[in-house]
């Protein structure tokens, strides 16, 4: 079973402030913004090696791979980056061995050999070669995003232009990424994720105060890496495991259209749920998807439309079933399944530990108290598709929940 100080790793990346020896925007500039931001990035690369380079990405370990650099970075944070990278160029060996030992007991409860991939992927260089490249071109374009706002922010600061000139660099070693040459260029991809980061200013519980406070695109990378979790737990296939990552990871994108709309404005009015859901899917069709190769929309379609319904691919066509169905029936790649319920609980979950966090650094709120209470009520002895949502709750039941 999946143990809460790994949860609680994950949110640890929420208070990890980015770029704090410089002038930067108040919000969105977190290491769980960044992971989030690069973790998009990491798609889009995939996606345009496999349509334009005819190349073979393994997804599940991209995904897996996304997910030890999150741990990795938040177990050695606060070294800044030049400091960092001569680092583990000179001692990289003996730090990996130090951040193993610190996660071991965290990653012990998580299934499918986890902890022996991490160690594979830090200590073997020809492991997941492809997936590391795009992980590392992903990630200094995240950093460049961020950096491009410093830059504005920082005129004539000592070293802005050094700091810029690494960057630059860094890019240009992963142009052989067909990529990375495509978001250079300044247009529709790179106009897309510029929608995404926008994503990175946009709060969770806006109607509050809150400690630490969350971005929707933060928000996105936490129901991605639980959706994943879950999953192992159910021995899901590749696809399946995959997929419920990526409807996590997109699962909000239409609020860089919309904004976030709290769940009382959607039940305040019967139907409006309906009308909002339908105004976001001409938006992603008017607006989003024509920044991307028409050749991607339909899979994007599959993770963002119904995001929160079980799902499978049968004969071609999207088919609804029950969520017992998909372990039972439809559990192999060539159905292309999605657990829609988890998903929506995993993202319910992350609510409760954004509400849950807040109260317990002494944020009292009835928006949170109510919002925690209400959660805990609906989840503390639920079970979807076999997993006990139950646990997680208990995990963190907070006096604000009884």
């Amino acid at each position: 079973m999946i143990k809460k100080e790994l949860i609680e790793l994950l949110f640890d990346a929420a208070s990890i402030q980015r770029w704090n020896d410089h002038n930067r925007p108040y919000k969105g500039f977190t290491e769980l913004d960044k992971q989030a931001q690069k973790m998009v990035y990491a798609y889009l690369l995939a996606k345009f090696e496999q349509t334009d380079r005819n190349a073979v990405v393994n997804w599940r370990q991209l995904i897996e791979g996304g997910f030890f650099e999150f741990l990795h970075r938040i177990i050695l944070t606060d070294i800044k980056p030049p400091i960092f990278h001569k680092l583990m160029d000179e001692k990289g060996e003996q730090l990996n061995q130090w951040v193993i030992a610190q996660l071991t007991e965290a990653l012990a409860g998580v299934r499918d050999n986890f902890l022996e991939k991490f160690k594979a992927y830090l200590f073997q260089p020809e492991y997941s070669e492809r997936e590391k490249s795009i992980l590392k071109a992903s990630h200094y374009l995240a950093t460049n995003w961020e950096f491009r706002l410093v830059y504005t922010l920082n005129a004539n600061l000592y070293g802005l232009e050094e700091t810029k000139a690494a960057i630059e660099d860094e890019i240009e070693e992963h142009y052989h990424l067909a990529g990375v040459q495509k978001l250079q260029l300044g247009k529709k991809t790179s106009h897309f994720m510029d929608l995404v980061g926008q994503l990175r200013f946009q709060q969770r519980w806006a109607q509050t105060a809150r400690l630490p406070e969350t971005s929707v695109l933060g928000h996105m990378l936490i129901v991605a890496m639980l959706s994943y979790l879950v999953s192992t737990e159910l021995n899901a296939c590749d696809q399946r495991l995959v997929n419920n990552y990526l409807t996590g990871l997109f699962h909000d994108l239409p609020e860089v259209l919309t904004r976030d709309i709290v769940s009382p404005v959607k039940r305040s009015v019967a139907g409006l749920d309906e009308l909002i859901k339908d105004i976001e899917q001409r938006q992603v069709e008017e607006k989003l998807l024509p920044l991307l190769p028409a050749a991607w929309h339909q899979e994007l379609r599959y993770f963002t439309e119904n995001e929160f319904a079980n799902r499978v691919l049968l004969d071609g066509q999207v088919t609804i079933v029950e969520a017992d169905a998909i372990s039972s029936r439809y559990n192999e790649d060539r159905y292309s399944p999605i657990d829609g319920e988890l998903i929506r609980a995993c993202d319910h979950f992350a609510a409760y530990m954004e509400a849950y966090l807040s109260l317990s650094h002494g944020i009292k709120s009835h928006h949170l108290a109510e919002g925690c209470r209400q959660l805990w009520l609906q989840y503390q002895n639920k079970t979807i598709a076999g997993f006990p949502f139950g646990q997680w709750f208990n995990y963190f039941r907070d006096a604000e929940a009884k």
